[in-house]
């Protein structure tokens, strides 16, 4: 386990304090070292701990004053920690590219395919109304019911998977929406909605509307409206000359689908991850482009940070509010919050208030 000390003083201080040798026996970083070099999932949980899921360097915690991280030589079952929840008794359950782990506070225990998980690289977790966990990996869907996995196999739409996709059998999002029903979406098939009472699944693909069949996020508003980020399917394409397509933002009312060719970034585009806030706006990663905010109306554009050089490319990767009303951001790039109208990169030494 390695903890990061951080000292509320003046920046002199922080400077100072970060050249010493140790902080409780462990290494003392830079006060621009960087959570990480790519943050992909952030989450609150039940004490106001901040976590933050990275592809290289496991989950890092943010209690309030320490940054602490969790390894595998800590327990954790991978270094790539894709999703992150909370089940109803506490435990923290992380979703890794070697299995998934859960966390009491002090051991981990991890599942693998030798415990009957459908496939050690975990994509997704969603703790449901009923409790359940949902699993999406690159290998399909799995459940767990608090003591045995079993597999929830997704039926097929009638679309064509070009040759060169090899991610179709990759389950990117799993979304609960407020009547109950359960949303997968699928990278190369686009989005099926499970009916539990019913066990029906419906289908969404792009003769439906969706702005491309890779989905990567899936988000209900307030509203009930079902919002879906697609990515590029022709990104995979062996071709450097043909890897440009259909992709980008859609929105479905229940009846029909709208897509946002007029916007900047948000057709053609790979989106990636898209969050509502507090106050019910949606926030939209336009990869390449920037940050999009809707009202409810009206989309703002907010297309800079204060480190560009690590967000040249707006790889916009995660969004949380926290309790305190702070809108935190990862990218590819490192953690960043939003205050002010402005982007601001927290490194480990923060600042985090």
């Amino acid at each position: 386990m390695k903890k990061v000390c951080f000292y509320l003083s003046t920046k002199s201080l922080m400077l100072l304090f970060a050249s010493l040798a140790a902080c409780n026996g462990q290494p003392v970083f830079q006060a621009d070292a960087q959570i990480s070099e790519y943050v992909v999932e952030i989450f609150e949980d039940q004490k106001g701990n901040l976590w933050f899921g990275t592809m290289s360097d496991g989950v890092a915690r943010f209690d309030g004053e320490m940054l602490t991280y969790f390894s595998e030589k800590d327990g954790l079952a991978g270094s790539t920690v894709a999703s992150i929840t909370e089940d109803q008794d506490g435990n923290m359950w992380f979703g890794t590219h070697s299995g998934l782990s859960r966390f009491d506070g002090k051991t981990f225990t991890n599942f693998t395919t030798k415990e009957g998980l459908c496939h050690d690289r975990v994509s997704n977790i969603l703790l449901d109304s009923g409790g359940t966990i949902w699993v999406g990996t690159w290998g399909g869907v799995c459940r767990f019911d608090g003591s045995v996995f079993s597999d929830f196999p997704l039926p097929l739409p009638d679309v064509d998977v070009p040759d060169y996709l090899s991610t179709a059998n990759w389950v990117t999002v799993i979304m609960e929406d407020s009547q109950g029903h359960i949303w997968f979406g699928r990278s190369g098939f686009g989005a099926c909605r499970y009916n539990i009472a019913s066990g029906e699944f419906i289908h969404f693909t792009k003769k439906d509307g969706l702005a491309s069949n890779c989905v990567q996020t899936i988000l209900e508003d307030k509203n009930g409206h079902v919002w879906f980020g697609t990515r590029v399917a022709e990104r995979d394409h062996p071709d450097p000359d043909s890897r440009s397509g259909d992709g980008g933002l859609s929105r479905y009312d229940g009846e029909t689908f709208v897509q946002y060719p007029e916007w900047e970034g948000l057709h053609h585009n790979d989106i990636y991850t898209i969050y509502e806030d507090k106050k019910g706006n949606t926030w939209i990663g336009a990869t390449g482009v920037g940050a999009y905010r809707f009202d409810g109306s009206t989309f703002t554009l907010f297309k800079e940070t204060d480190r560009m050089d690590l967000t040249h490319r707006f790889g916009l990767q995660a969004a949380w509010e926290d309790r305190n009303g702070v809108l935190w951001l990862g990218f590819s790039g490192g953690l960043f919050r939003f205050t002010d109208f402005a982007i601001v990169n927290v490194t480990q030494q923060g600042p985090w208030k």
